[in-house]
């Protein structure tokens, strides 16, 4: 009798080629226990994955196929997305490399939007050579939002610490100008939502960080806070949102504020990313909150440096998967709840 978690089929992109993306997916479910988690369905070729599994000198076997439908729990499944062989340069940025890791990911989506895998984990990719007249987007997210549907939102999470970024891959110089009280409301409406359906929160409390040092000084620094995230953190707050803040972010994670709340919502990605990386560096996940699909990345990029040489660590990829496990089942659990009134009943009751 197959275990009820075996049926969940996890999709998986090989990002850039010439990174670590690979060693880190084959890394992961060179753990045979990772089988009876799930069964992972991988997007790319049989002769990439081998040349790939014999660059790294690993004993690992899987099985190929033609789309998802045909994977087998109990193996790694491989669906051969391209027949030709690619040339892999390990720690190089060619546009070869960010080709197929775009077919890799289109390959991917367009399962997960058909339902032949229950959700999505993606492989670093290099945000420069993914580039081309058919996909102009800056990352996973942004291209994620236009097939997915929904008001995505990049959350970096850990079982304790939730990051989500209000503004994400932005110029410093544009960050500003890229806030305004409707993006704030839909953000914070977004953190909340996934807290309740994807982690099982009730109640969730969100703290906003400042825009300007010091959350403006009173208007010494700048009026943005005073002017822009007040007023809809106080609106929010009449509505019976859990939403405090601005608060200073130089303060904000050294004082251990931010273990008050089950979420923190940057005004910018380095102001978020740079604390989540220090206090959870190699065990975060990067999480699409708000799409209608389940999707997930580790917590770094395409580490050039160490390609090809056998020294990644897959920590960060193997998170990311128990985490988008979590989040489907969670989401799962979420909907069968609210669709049935006496399940409801009874999980308020416990």
């Amino acid at each position: 009798m197959k275990k009820e978690s075996a049926n969940i089929k996890v999709g998986i992109s090989v990002g850039d080629l010439n990174g670590i993306g690979c060693e880190v997916i084959l890394k992961t479910f060179e753990d045979s226990r990772m089988l009876d988690l799930c069964t992972p369905v991988i997007f790319a070729s049989n002769k990439t994955i081998s040349q790939q599994k014999n660059d790294l000198g690993m004993n690992i076997t899987f099985h190929g196929v033609d789309q998802a439908t045909h994977a087998i729990d109990g193996k790694i499944n491989v669906v051969n997305v391209w027949k030709e062989t690619p040339n892999i340069q390990y720690g190089s940025a060619t546009p070869e490399a960010g080709k197929y890791a775009i077919r890799s990911l289109k390959a991917a989506v367009r399962a997960l939007k058909n339902e032949e895998i229950d959700l999505l984990v993606t492989a670093p990719i290099n945000k420069k050579n993914i580039q081309s007249e058919d996909f102009n987007f800056p990352g996973h997210t942004d291209y994620l939002a236009r097939e997915l549907g929904g008001e995505s939102l990049m959350f970096m999470v850990t079982d304790s610490l939730k990051v989500g970024l209000l503004t994400d891959h932005v110029a410093v110089k544009d960050v500003v100008s890229n806030i305004s009280s409707e993006r704030i409301r839909e953000k914070i409406l977004t953190i909340e939502k996934s807290l309740k359906m994807d982690f099982g929160i009730r109640r969730p409390r969100i703290a906003m960080l400042g825009i300007n040092p010091h959350s403006g000084d009173d208007g010494v620094i700048g009026k943005e806070d005073d002017e822009v995230l007040r007023p809809v953190i106080r609106e929010m707050t009449e509505q019976g949102k859990l939403v405090f803040g601005p608060y200073a972010a130089d303060s904000f994670f050294g004082s251990d504020t931010y273990k008050q709340f089950d979420a923190i919502l940057a005004a910018y990605h380095d102001q978020g990313l740079i604390p989540f990386k220090t206090l959870s560096f190699g065990q975060g996940v990067n999480f699409t909150a708000g799409l209608s699909r389940v999707r997930t990345s580790p917590d770094h990029g395409t580490a050039y440096e160490i390609a090809g040489k056998g020294k990644a660590d897959p920590g960060s990829f193997k998170e990311a998967v128990f985490m988008g496990i979590s989040i489907y089942r969670n989401r799962k659990e979420y909907k069968e709840i609210s669709s049935n009134p006496l399940k409801r009943q009874k999980a308020k009751a416990s």
